[in-house]
């Protein structure tokens, strides 16, 4: 078989292959090439020397069953047998599940994942969003250090595991979207600089040198990145990929490296005659991101929107510290801006970054599927000292107006795992670092970085401690139980309602009006959704909307009387079906 790799700056390329050692002739055809032809199959153990210096695993690598410093092995991708046809599902109309392999099941596996997916099919959302998959040292971590970036990490199940999950999810009507890191990679096991100018000093980032986007060498880095981005999609059969934090993707060349990816996921998806998208995860606030290239955008198909979880999470919980204070200022208002016009920093000045920030969508312009929206992720829990959910901290009632706002607004919804029934595990920061010095490093740094903030040293969970990842664990029983149980069933009545509604277009369809404390009516098509999140009850006017029925309620309501007034208990919520027109909101 041929064997290929990437090596610029080498001057001579051994390959070690099924116990042999091949000397690699440069490729006449494209400059910085290697290749060899020598015996090998699935499962062989292989790997290149540089210059004489150590072997190390294939920057293109498949499968690292050793983890991400062994040796690579071929693996066929096109090998496995398929049993469910999938036409895929796009973006418009979904309804994400974000899930994290390890922590969805006390196993921590693909199959025992797969296990689990009924209960996703019944709960009724439409695409899986997986957390970063790539091989990282250890068992267990979130994934974000990941390396190999074209391989599956062993300990979930491999290659064959990831694929018997796709096919599980294809079975039961599921998509899959995968969560991807192309801006930097893990501090350990990182193999790439060895091979060529993977990465550059002319742009930091907070992981260090930048990833090579623009210096010389980057069209084969840029080649690296995309090639594996249709593997993921094409060999897999993957619906889409979330990007992780791509204002870290420093690229001044005249096409910026995401335009060159959509427009290859675009033309993936023509050849493949299936819908295809990539969702970016960005802190620019910056519209252009999910522009249509040919009107001068990146061409993204969405993006997520912390903007609307910020303002949410402080009308629920009051918080205001850290870039929480610009929306706790006036919680409420913020809410509204949000639900308008996707973005709160659209220009205004951001306390938290010190200067102006973002600028404005265009809603009428906009389509609102083109947003994610969200009351919690797992950057949003996982990242608070102790990882606490808002189950935590706030009532059923207070979770099921989170649910109604998410799953009643105008934005395509995401739930992060175990949030349907109002789960109470925490989901902490834990890694599994095999170098001792790169462990205590992580765990000191998590704890100074919250020592800042006041907190003490013995209350933040030590990363290293394998309790900390258990801890994380979701508890299967909860549904079984109330309140949970009550939870669940809002979010599947919520998302059924939702899903037989057709998309309603673009951000100025959706009617917003909110009052004092985060009170709220949605008018989304012939739905109206009526939240009280406040300890009051309220009167909320939706006469203009002539409601006809009552189709969920978080506590028991009556529709509307003359006034037109629909009167909510505190902390609940109700989904309306409304015959008239939908009115101006305010």
């Amino acid at each position: 078989m041929l064997f290929e790799v990437w090596a610029p700056r080498a001057g001579q390329v051994t390959l070690h292959a099924g116990g042999g050692a091949y000397a690699m002739e440069p490729d006449p055809a494209r400059a910085g090439w290697w290749r060899r032809e020598a015996p090998g199959g699935d499962g062989t153990r292989y790997g290149f020397a540089l210059d004489g210096g150590p072997v190390r695993p294939d920057p293109r690598s498949r499968r690292q069953p050793d983890g991400p410093d062994g040796l690579s092995a071929v693996t066929d991708p096109g090998s496995f047998a398929w049993r469910h046809a999938w036409a895929s599902r796009g973006l418009p109309g979904a309804v994400l599940y974000e899930l994290h392999v390890g922590t969805f099941t006390r196993e921590g596996t693909f199959d025992a994942a797969a296990a689990r997916l009924p209960h996703l099919a019944e709960l009724g959302v439409t695409h899986v969003e997986l957390m970063p998959v790539c091989p990282f040292p250890g068992t267990h971590g979130w994934g974000y250090e990941g390396v190999s970036l074209w391989a599956v990490h062993e300990p979930y199940g491999g290659p064959a595991g990831l694929a018997r999950f796709v096919d599980a999810a294809h079975a039961l009507g599921l998509g899959v979207v995968l969560d991807v890191v192309h801006n930097h990679l893990g501090p350990s096991g990182n193999h790439l600089p060895a091979f060529g100018p993977y990465f550059t000093d002319t742009h930091h980032t907070p992981w260090g040198a930048a990833v090579n986007l623009d210096a010389p060498g980057s069209d084969e880095v840029r080649a690296y990145l995309t090639g594996s981005a249709l593997a993921w999609l094409r060999d897999y059969r993957l619906d889409g990929l979330r990007l992780d934090a791509v204002h870290a993707l420093a690229d001044n060349r005249p096409k910026h490296f995401l335009a060159e990816l959509s427009g290859a996921v675009d033309a993936l998806a023509a050849r493949l005659g299936r819908p295809l998208f990539l969702v970016a995860e960005s802190d620019r606030n910056d519209p252009a991101t999910v522009t249509p290239r040919r009107a001068g955008g990146l061409g993204l198909h969405g993006q997520w929107n912390d903007d609307f979880h910020h303002a949410l999470h402080t009308v629920l919980t009051g918080e205001s510290q850290g870039y929480y204070a610009d929306f706790a200022a006036d919680p409420a208002a913020a809410l509204a801006k949000t639900l308008r016009g996707g973005f709160f920093h659209d220009g205004t000045h951001s306390s938290f970054r010190g200067r102006p920030w973002g600028r404005p969508l265009d809603p009428a312009a906009t389509d609102a599927h083109r947003l994610v929206g969200y009351a919690q992720n797992h950057d949003q829990i996982g990242n608070r000292a102790q990882g606490d959910r808002l189950a935590a901290r706030l009532s059923p009632g207070l979770l099921a107006c989170a649910a109604a706002l998410v799953l009643g607004g105008p934005f395509t919804p995401m739930l992060f795992m175990g949030e349907e029934w109002g789960a109470r595990t925490p989901w902490q920061f834990f890694t599994d670092h095999t170098d001792p010095r790169l462990a205590e490093a992580v765990r000191t740094g998590r704890r100074r970085e919250f020592a800042e903030h006041g907190w003490s040293a013995e209350d933040i969970p030590d990363p290293q401690d394998p309790a900390t990842r258990d801890r994380s664990c979701l508890d299967w029983t909860e549904p079984r139980r109330e309140p949970h149980r009550a939870l669940l069933d809002w979010h599947r009545r919520l998302i059924a309602l939702r899903r037989a509604e057709p998309d309603p277009g673009p951000l100025s369809a959706t009617s917003v009006a909110v009052g004092p404390g985060g009170t709220a009516v949605l008018r989304r098509g012939t739905l109206c959704t009526a939240v009280n999140p406040t300890s009051a009850p309220a009167a909320l006017p939706l006469a203009a909307s002539r409601p006809a029925g009552i189709l969920a309620a978080w506590h028991p309501v009556h529709l509307p009387g003359p006034d037109g007034l629909l009167h909510l208990p505190p902390a609940s919520a109700a989904v309306l079906r409304c015959d008239g027109p939908a009115p101006e909101g305010r």
